[in-house]
């Protein structure tokens, strides 16, 4: 048996090197056997320790801290289910390459596979989906094994902010006794370096983790390469967007390509140095004639797949000429396998290299016919503007956010109604969704992460069935520095499923896909003491001021029909198509109104 300090020393090491690595946020879900690493985290002043009452918000919550501080924060529990609950924060934070910590405390090897209570199998119980899994030795009062303990918490980190980022899981078998026990003195004389670690608060080990970068010969072919008069810049989901978005649009400055920039890609939004950044390419990229008619002879992509689903089918009906994929990213980006050249690199690294050697190759018909189209499409939405019913909220959730401000915003029809509808404008904008996996769950608690990195607002914009499935997470309102503006667009079930073939299949369809629900969120809310406050959408501005300026946790919940909300978004597609097939047939430079 070790001794009864044990525990002690080996959560107190272990934890004194991640903040000796910098990790500053620890989360913690309540349970016993986790003990010596709450302790050992609570009692150390360089961290901020939250708790939560659910494991899966807890995790979320610390997803959301990566996401928007690029450092990973740690998450704590206890063994058994609780580990399990981390799962599907796991998968999202290494699908969307977010650094991600957990720590989970286990039986001693003895208890497994028996009938111990509370034990699972948690070796390498999240599989593929980190990074790295570290099984922590039993522990122990021996200098050697301590120390490389240490030396494992940097390695943990190393992982976590790698390229690309990631989730690390450590998993630490810990005997009884759980609570602090005075560590012998005696031990910390005979090794000093095991117990302290390294004089002067510097980690056990620096590790250097080098971004991969493009040879000068592959940076010049790839310029040869791209060289086109017909090029486009597909800009999809980025972990890293604020790096990558101002290099893509560098490139596109020096190339003249237009940019098809996804509001996550870091491009849309922002400074457009040169850049040609098309709007509303979502709407007219959706009619296949239109499809046709935009014929490049190169695209060059960046990111993850884009959110437009009529932008991947563009992409794919144009298989087969040049097309450049830049990532460094954990996943292969080409899942539609329409790659001719796959660049494994750092992207923005490549992208400025590029941007230094690119001449200017776009042809003036190239630049007009994508400038043609663009406008009549932008006509058309304007004359739909305030006819949109939900799809109405982006006509005033951008205009509230000033720079500095954070959108977050769920997955399903709002990150959707978010690409269609949004401009790209020169005043910055940091935009965040959970895109890695795609899925609704912990977007409330995400959210609730994101903003405690944040000294700006953060605005969340969610639908009904992902609010409902996070009603946990509204739990971290008592948190002082998260406060979170959430516009809740509440149609009463999954209003996503309307576009969907399946629609058309009563009395299934309502039953067991959009799943009306008829609850009332105020109740949830004021169990938390919060309120929710009906808000018109016409009135959706100035509520939004209002609540940004309180700078407290606040829910606005604008009311919406599923059905006619589909209706008006399928009105507004059909207007935009025949306005751009109007302004195709007309040819370049013909004025509408001299055509008969």
């Amino acid at each position: 048996m070790s001794h009864p300090a044990a525990n002690t020393l080996w959560a107190r090491a272990f934890v004194d090197e991640l903040a000796r690595a910098g990790v500053r946020e620890v989360v913690v879900a309540p349970g016993s056997r986790s003990t010596p690493l709450v302790l050992a985290c609570a009692s150390d002043g360089r961290f901020r320790v939250r708790v939560h009452l659910d494991e899966r918000s807890a995790a979320f919550f610390a997803l959301g801290v990566g996401k928007a501080a690029r450092s990973p924060a740690v998450v704590v529990t206890t063994s058994g289910t609780a580990a399990a609950n981390l799962y599907p924060a796991v998968v999202e934070a290494s699908a969307a390459e977010v650094p991600l910590l957990v720590l989970t405390a286990d039986r001693p090897p003895r208890l497994r596979g028996a009938d111990a209570n509370q034990t699972i199998d948690q070796v390498r119980m999240f599989g593929c989906y980190v990074r790295e899994f570290f099984e922590a030795p039993e522990p122990a009062l021996e200098g050697p094994s301590l120390r490389h303990l240490r030396a494992l918490a940097a390695r943990a980190v190393a992982a976590a902010v790698g390229s690309p980022a990631g989730p690390v899981h450590v998993n630490f078998p810990f005997d009884k006794p759980l609570e602090p026990v005075d560590v012998p003195e005696d031990f910390v004389r005979a090794d000093p370096l095991a117990a302290r670690g390294r004089p002067g608060g510097a980690p056990f080990v620096r590790i250097t983790t080098a971004r991969a970068q493009p040879t000068i010969p592959e940076i010049d072919a790839l310029v040869e390469e791209i060289g086109s008069a017909a090029g486009v810049i597909v800009a999809g989901p980025s972990a890293d967007a604020e790096r990558l978005g101002p290099a893509i649009c560098e490139l596109a400055g020096a190339t003249g390509f237009p940019v098809l920039a996804d509001p996550l890609s870091g491009a849309r939004f922002g400074p457009a140095s040169g850049a040609y950044r098309v709007a509303a390419y979502d709407l007219f990229l959706r009619d296949p004639a239109i499809r046709q008619e935009l014929a490049p002879s190169v695209i060059v992509r960046v990111g993850a797949s884009p959110t437009s689903a009529a932008l991947v089918d563009w992409m794919l009906l144009h298989n087969g000429v040049p097309h450049v994929v830049i990532d460094h990213g954990a996943r292969w980006k080409d899942h539609a396998s329409i790659a001719t050249r796959y660049v494994d690199a750092d992207a923005e690294e490549t992208i400025r290299a590029l941007a230094s050697r690119c001449k200017r190759t776009v042809s003036p018909e190239w630049e007009e016919l994508w400038s043609r189209v663009e406008t009549a499409a932008l006509e058309a939405l304007g004359n739909a503007r305030g006819d949109l019913l939900e799809a109405d909220v982006w006509s005033f959730v951008p205009a509230a956010l000033s720079r500095g401000a954070t959108l977050f915003v769920s997955s399903s029809t709002p990150v959707r109604d978010l690409d269609a509808l949004t401009l790209p404008r020169e005043e910055g904008l940091e935009v965040l969704a959970n895109r890695g996996a795609s899925g609704i769950d912990g977007v409330v608690s995400t959210a609730f992460g994101i903003a405690s990195q944040r000294a700006g607002a953060t605005v969340c914009v969610i639908g009904d069935l992902a609010f409902f499935h996070d009603q946990n997470g509204l739990l971290w309102s008592r948190e002082p520095d998260a406060p979170v503006v959430f516009l809740l667009v509440d149609n009463d079930g999954g209003g996503l499923f309307q576009a969907l073939p399946i629609a058309a299949h009563e009395p299934h369809f309502t039953r067991f896909f959009v799943t009306p629900h008829g609850l009332d969120f105020r109740h949830s809310a004021e169990l938390h003491g919060l309120a929710v406050s009906d808000v018109p959408i016409l009135d959706l501005g100035d509520a939004l001021d209002t609540a940004l300026r309180e700078r407290k946790t606040t829910i606005l919940r604008v009311r919406s029909e599923r059905v006619a909300s589909h209706a008006k978004r399928e009105q507004l597609v059909r207007a935009v198509s025949d306005a751009v097939g109007e302004a195709l047939a007309r040819g370049p430079n013909v004025p509408a109104e001299t055509t008969s």
